[in-house]
């Protein structure tokens, strides 16, 4: 399975800024169990994903191997990445043109959409 992840930063964020958000957001998705990590650039997005926004950087492509255990600790960590930022910063998580757009909100409203997208991706465990 193949997810298409953009990182849109805060408007305020300079590009040095920016990239080091990108960078630091890669760094810990290396960190998960999939198969690869991609730039966007390296071939465009995934059969059936939106265009990501021009605004949108560091957009990458992750292979799954296991959709189910994995895409939960895929969101887990974004969450919990974007929790640690300052600066409100929005990822966009693109399954088979089915898109969830992660951002700095309260834990339940986070939770809940996350928990939603995740059931609906569940296939293969």
């Amino acid at each position: 399975m193949d997810v298409l992840l953009g990182l849109t930063p805060d408007g305020d964020a300079d590009p040095e800024e920016v990239e080091g958000l990108a960078a630091r957001l890669r760094a810990e998705l290396r960190e998960l169990d999939i198969e690869a990590l991609r730039p966007l650039s390296d071939g465009g997005p995934p059969d059936g994903a939106k265009a990501v926004d021009p605004v949108t950087v560091g957009a990458v492509v992750l292979a799954l191997s296991a959709p189910g255990g994995v895409l939960t600790s895929l969101v887990e960590t974004l969450r919990d990445w974007l929790g640690r930022q300052s600066a409100r910063n929005r990822i966009s998580v693109t399954i088979d043109g089915d898109t969830l757009e992660l951002e700095q909100a309260s834990a339940d409203e986070r939770r809940e959409l996350i928990d939603q997208f995740v059931r609906r991706h569940r296939s293969g465990e």
